[in-house]
């Protein structure tokens, strides 16, 4: 379910919530270096404050650790050749900057009913930004619905990649409020935002065009979408 939270339901969450929560961990860098590299990052249940933490958290641990995957390994203790550079000389552009796909590619494993639209826009704005560097392949399994759609959607194009048996659902922002009719005037603003923002980029990720991703939202019901359907939404590239 795509949400927009409320401060008086933001406030009602603080007061209800422990002093203490046990963390629920996405993501974790391996102590040992010599453990072998898992790059993988996965969302599984709601879209939430505490996951969207622990996963921009591990998207831009994993593109700092991005190396080059295709540099060939050199014995222990031996060093490549050092070329000194000249100077006069100019590098070409290619030479400045590895290619994107010459670098080791972050998985993102996504299950999700949805949750948070907030925080379906941190977790994406961090995506983007990642990608610039280092291609994330994201995978739809079982569910992805609501905030999950965009964010299986945010991954490298032609890296993106869904279940045969995985159910896709789309809707609307849903939001409430309470209190003096101004509240609720100004709460609705901040919804019809919310919406924009979502279509925009819906739009940026995915082959849908504007005309039909309005009628699709503008529905009053949850629509559901097969894996195939997904495909060619361009939410995904390849059924596996």
């Amino acid at each position: 379910m795509l949400k927009n939270k409320n401060k008086q339901e933001e406030e009602q969450e603080d007061q209800a919530a422990p002093e203490e929560q046990e963390q629920i961990l996405l993501f974790e860098a391996p102590e040992n270096p010599d453990e072998p590299k898992l790059r993988l990052i996965s969302l599984y249940g709601e879209v939430d404050e505490d996951r969207a933490a622990e996963i921009t958290y591990g998207l831009r641990v994993l593109k700092e650790t991005c190396s080059d995957r295709s540099a060939p390994e050199l014995p222990e203790g031996e060093e490549g050749p050092q070329d000194e550079p000249q100077e006069d000389e100019e590098k070409p552009q290619e030479d400045k900057e590895k290619p994107q796909e010459d670098k080791e590619p972050i998985e993102f494993i996504i299950s999700t009913y949805g949750g948070s639209a907030v925080e379906m826009f941190a977790i994406y704005d961090t995506m983007r930004m990642v990608k610039d560097e280092c291609e994330i392949h994201t995978l739809g399994l079982g569910k992805v619905m609501s905030a999950g759609v965009l964010l299986l959607a945010a991954g490298t194009k032609g890296k993106r990649k869904i279940a045969k048996n995985c159910r896709v659902m789309m809707h609307s922002v849903i939001g409430g409020s309470a209190g003096a009719i101004h509240n609720l005037e100004n709460e609705m603003e901040e919804i019809r935002f919310t919406q924009k923002q979502h279509i925009e980029c819906l739009l940026e990720e995915t082959t849908m065009t504007r005309a039909y991703l309005k009628r699709l939202l503008n529905k009053r019901v949850n629509v559901y979408l097969t894996a195939e359907e997904a495909v060619e939404l361009g939410i995904a590239d390849e059924i596996v």
